[in-house]
Protein backbone atom coordinates (compact mmCIF):
# COMPACT_ATOMS: atom_id res chain seq x y z
CA UNK A 1 0.00 0.00 0.00
CA UNK A 2 1.23 3.48 -0.86
CA UNK A 3 2.48 5.56 2.06
CA UNK A 4 -0.30 7.99 3.02
CA UNK A 5 1.64 9.95 5.60
CA UNK A 6 2.70 12.70 3.19
CA UNK A 7 0.13 12.23 0.43
CA UNK A 8 -1.22 15.77 0.82
CA UNK A 9 2.30 17.17 0.56
CA UNK A 10 2.78 15.21 -2.64
CA UNK A 11 -0.49 16.56 -4.06
CA UNK A 12 0.80 20.09 -3.55
CA UNK A 13 4.50 19.74 -4.39
CA UNK A 14 4.50 16.70 -6.67
CA UNK A 15 6.31 13.38 -6.38
CA UNK A 16 9.67 14.96 -7.23
CA UNK A 17 9.24 17.70 -4.66
CA UNK A 18 8.39 15.17 -1.97
CA UNK A 19 11.43 13.11 -2.94
CA UNK A 20 13.67 16.18 -2.59
CA UNK A 21 12.27 16.88 0.86
CA UNK A 22 12.84 13.29 1.95
CA UNK A 23 16.48 13.51 0.86
CA UNK A 24 17.07 16.99 2.32
CA UNK A 25 19.10 17.88 5.39
CA UNK A 26 17.98 20.87 7.46
CA UNK A 27 19.50 22.31 10.63
CA UNK A 28 17.32 24.18 13.14
CA UNK A 29 19.17 26.05 15.88
CA UNK A 30 17.10 27.22 18.84
CA UNK A 31 14.07 25.09 19.74
CA UNK A 32 12.00 27.61 21.62
CA UNK A 33 9.05 29.79 20.68
CA UNK A 34 10.08 30.07 17.01
CA UNK A 35 12.29 27.05 16.42
CA UNK A 36 9.87 24.47 17.82
CA UNK A 37 7.24 25.46 15.26
CA UNK A 38 9.82 25.53 12.47
CA UNK A 39 10.73 21.92 13.26
CA UNK A 40 7.04 21.00 13.28
CA UNK A 41 6.52 22.42 9.80
CA UNK A 42 9.60 20.65 8.42
CA UNK A 43 8.73 17.30 9.98
CA UNK A 44 5.12 17.36 8.79
CA UNK A 45 6.23 18.27 5.27
CA UNK A 46 8.40 15.14 5.09
CA UNK A 47 11.93 16.52 5.45
CA UNK A 48 13.99 13.37 5.89
CA UNK A 49 17.05 14.56 7.84
CA UNK A 50 16.96 17.05 10.70
CA UNK A 51 19.67 18.32 13.03
CA UNK A 52 18.06 19.96 16.07
CA UNK A 53 20.25 22.17 18.26
CA UNK A 54 19.52 23.68 21.68
CA UNK A 55 21.43 23.68 24.97
CA UNK A 56 18.43 24.44 27.19
CA UNK A 57 15.82 22.37 28.98
CA UNK A 58 12.05 22.88 29.03
CA UNK A 59 10.87 25.27 31.73
CA UNK A 60 7.38 25.93 33.06
CA UNK A 61 7.68 29.56 31.90
CA UNK A 62 7.92 28.26 28.30
CA UNK A 63 4.36 26.90 28.30
CA UNK A 64 2.67 30.02 26.88
CA UNK A 65 4.60 29.94 23.60
CA UNK A 66 6.80 26.88 23.05
CA UNK A 67 5.51 23.74 21.36
CA UNK A 68 7.58 21.33 23.46
CA UNK A 69 6.64 22.85 26.82
CA UNK A 70 4.18 20.57 28.63
CA UNK A 71 3.83 19.46 32.24
CA UNK A 72 5.21 16.10 31.13
CA UNK A 73 8.36 17.60 29.55
CA UNK A 74 9.46 20.21 32.11
CA UNK A 75 13.10 19.67 33.02
CA UNK A 76 13.95 17.62 29.93
CA UNK A 77 16.41 18.76 27.21
CA UNK A 78 14.57 20.55 24.42
CA UNK A 79 16.65 18.83 21.76
CA UNK A 80 15.63 15.37 22.95
CA UNK A 81 11.95 16.30 23.34
CA UNK A 82 12.05 17.69 19.81
CA UNK A 83 13.69 14.53 18.48
CA UNK A 84 11.04 12.28 20.00
CA UNK A 85 8.21 14.43 18.63
CA UNK A 86 9.67 14.38 15.10
CA UNK A 87 9.98 10.59 15.21
CA UNK A 88 6.36 10.37 16.35
CA UNK A 89 5.43 12.37 13.24
CA UNK A 90 7.73 10.51 10.87
CA UNK A 91 9.55 7.40 12.18
CA UNK A 92 11.69 7.33 9.02
CA UNK A 93 13.19 10.76 9.64
CA UNK A 94 16.87 10.76 10.57
CA UNK A 95 17.02 13.09 13.57
CA UNK A 96 20.20 14.28 15.26
CA UNK A 97 19.66 16.04 18.59
CA UNK A 98 22.54 18.26 19.73
CA UNK A 99 22.30 19.47 23.31
CA UNK A 100 24.84 22.27 22.95
CA UNK A 101 25.24 26.04 22.76
CA UNK A 102 26.46 27.69 19.56
CA UNK A 103 30.00 28.90 20.17
CA UNK A 104 33.28 29.16 18.24
CA UNK A 105 34.09 25.64 19.49
CA UNK A 106 30.80 24.05 18.40
CA UNK A 107 29.84 25.90 15.20
CA UNK A 108 31.66 23.39 13.00
CA UNK A 109 29.60 20.54 14.43
CA UNK A 110 26.36 22.50 14.03
CA UNK A 111 26.96 23.16 10.32
CA UNK A 112 28.75 19.91 9.48
CA UNK A 113 27.78 18.07 6.31
CA UNK A 114 26.65 21.04 4.16
CA UNK A 115 22.93 21.03 4.99
CA UNK A 116 20.42 22.19 2.40
CA UNK A 117 19.07 24.86 4.74
CA UNK A 118 19.81 26.36 8.14
CA UNK A 119 17.07 27.94 10.26
CA UNK A 120 18.31 30.36 12.89
CA UNK A 121 15.89 30.70 15.82
CA UNK A 122 18.45 31.82 18.42
CA UNK A 123 17.48 34.67 20.74
CA UNK A 124 20.97 35.64 21.95
CA UNK A 125 22.87 38.11 19.78
CA UNK A 126 26.42 36.74 19.93
CA UNK A 127 25.61 33.13 19.00
CA UNK A 128 23.04 34.34 16.45
CA UNK A 129 25.68 36.44 14.68
CA UNK A 130 28.15 33.56 14.77
CA UNK A 131 25.66 31.11 13.27
CA UNK A 132 24.40 33.40 10.51
CA UNK A 133 27.83 34.68 9.45
CA UNK A 134 29.37 31.18 9.54
CA UNK A 135 26.52 29.71 7.48
CA UNK A 136 26.71 32.59 5.00
CA UNK A 137 30.46 32.24 4.47
CA UNK A 138 30.02 28.46 4.10
CA UNK A 139 27.56 29.11 1.25
CA UNK A 140 24.58 27.66 3.12
CA UNK A 141 21.02 28.84 2.53
CA UNK A 142 19.93 30.47 5.78
CA UNK A 143 16.62 31.74 7.14
CA UNK A 144 16.97 33.84 10.29
CA UNK A 145 14.16 34.79 12.66
CA UNK A 146 14.17 38.37 13.83
CA UNK A 147 12.25 39.73 16.83
CA UNK A 148 8.83 38.15 17.36
CA UNK A 149 8.37 39.16 21.00
CA UNK A 150 6.06 42.12 21.82
CA UNK A 151 4.32 41.83 18.41
CA UNK A 152 0.56 41.29 18.21
CA UNK A 153 -0.42 41.84 14.57
CA UNK A 154 0.07 38.78 12.33
CA UNK A 155 -0.65 40.84 9.19
CA UNK A 156 2.57 42.78 9.70
CA UNK A 157 4.87 39.75 9.54
CA UNK A 158 7.12 39.76 6.46
CA UNK A 159 9.81 37.64 4.84
CA UNK A 160 12.70 38.98 2.80
CA UNK A 161 16.39 39.78 2.75
CA UNK A 162 17.82 41.05 6.03
CA UNK A 163 18.94 44.23 4.25
CA UNK A 164 15.27 45.11 3.55
CA UNK A 165 13.97 44.93 7.13
CA UNK A 166 12.32 47.87 8.92
CA UNK A 167 10.97 48.53 12.43
CA UNK A 168 12.90 45.63 13.94
CA UNK A 169 15.60 46.51 16.50
CA UNK A 170 17.13 43.05 16.36
CA UNK A 171 17.39 43.18 12.56
CA UNK A 172 19.05 46.60 12.79
CA UNK A 173 21.71 45.25 15.13
CA UNK A 174 22.20 42.16 13.01
CA UNK A 175 22.69 44.21 9.83
CA UNK A 176 25.27 46.46 11.44
CA UNK A 177 27.30 43.67 12.99
CA UNK A 178 27.06 41.31 10.03
CA UNK A 179 28.37 44.12 7.81
CA UNK A 180 31.56 44.04 9.89
CA UNK A 181 31.82 40.35 9.07
CA UNK A 182 31.44 40.85 5.33
CA UNK A 183 27.73 40.03 5.12
CA UNK A 184 25.47 42.63 3.49
CA UNK A 185 22.90 40.73 1.43
CA UNK A 186 21.90 37.10 1.01
CA UNK A 187 20.41 36.28 4.42
CA UNK A 188 16.71 35.46 4.23
CA UNK A 189 14.76 36.43 7.33
CA UNK A 190 11.32 36.55 8.92
CA UNK A 191 10.51 39.84 10.62
CA UNK A 192 7.66 42.15 11.61
CA UNK A 193 7.18 45.74 10.49
CA UNK A 194 4.99 46.35 13.55
CA UNK A 195 6.73 48.99 15.72
CA UNK A 196 7.99 47.86 19.11
CA UNK A 197 5.59 49.29 21.73
CA UNK A 198 6.70 52.56 23.30
CA UNK A 199 8.72 52.05 26.45
CA UNK A 200 9.56 48.41 25.72
CA UNK A 201 13.24 47.54 25.68
CA UNK A 202 14.47 46.41 22.26
CA UNK A 203 15.48 42.79 21.72
CA UNK A 204 19.16 43.70 21.30
CA UNK A 205 20.39 46.64 23.42
CA UNK A 206 22.87 49.06 21.88
CA UNK A 207 25.37 48.53 24.67
CA UNK A 208 25.54 44.74 24.16
CA UNK A 209 28.88 43.75 22.69
CA UNK A 210 29.11 41.64 19.57
CA UNK A 211 31.69 39.15 20.67
CA UNK A 212 32.33 37.82 24.14
CA UNK A 213 34.33 35.17 25.91
CA UNK A 214 33.83 31.47 25.49
CA UNK A 215 32.14 31.46 28.91
CA UNK A 216 29.66 34.09 27.70
CA UNK A 217 28.97 32.09 24.56
CA UNK A 218 28.32 28.96 26.61
CA UNK A 219 26.08 30.58 29.19
CA UNK A 220 24.39 33.18 27.04
CA UNK A 221 23.92 36.80 28.02
CA UNK A 222 21.13 37.87 30.33
CA UNK A 223 18.21 39.26 28.33
CA UNK A 224 15.17 41.24 29.34
CA UNK A 225 11.94 39.25 29.59
CA UNK A 226 9.58 40.32 26.83
CA UNK A 227 5.91 39.51 26.42
CA UNK A 228 4.98 37.14 23.58
CA UNK A 229 2.23 34.88 22.26
CA UNK A 230 2.52 31.53 20.51
CA UNK A 231 0.27 32.86 17.74
CA UNK A 232 3.00 35.24 16.55
CA UNK A 233 6.17 33.37 17.47
CA UNK A 234 4.69 30.22 15.95
CA UNK A 235 4.01 32.10 12.71
CA UNK A 236 7.65 33.14 12.53
CA UNK A 237 8.73 29.53 12.86
CA UNK A 238 6.24 28.15 10.35
CA UNK A 239 7.12 30.85 7.81
CA UNK A 240 10.81 30.01 8.21
CA UNK A 241 9.99 26.33 7.63
CA UNK A 242 7.93 27.23 4.57
CA UNK A 243 10.85 29.16 3.09
CA UNK A 244 13.12 26.15 3.52
CA UNK A 245 10.52 23.78 2.08
CA UNK A 246 9.94 25.97 -0.97
CA UNK A 247 13.70 26.25 -1.58
CA UNK A 248 14.27 22.50 -1.32
CA UNK A 249 11.19 21.32 -3.23
CA UNK A 250 11.88 23.74 -6.06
Amino acid sequence: MKEERFSRTELLLGAEGLKRLAAARVVVVGLGAVGSYAVEGLARAGVGNLRLVDFDEVRISNVNRQLYALDSTVGRPKSEVARQRVLDINPRCQVEALDLFVSPETIGRVLDGKPDAVIDAIDSLGPKLLLVSSAYHAGLYTISSMGAATRRDPLQVRVGDLSETTNCPLARFMRKRLHRRGVDRGVRCVYSIEPVPHGVRAEAPEEEAEGGSVKEYEQGRKRARLGSLACLTGMFGLIAANEAIARIAG
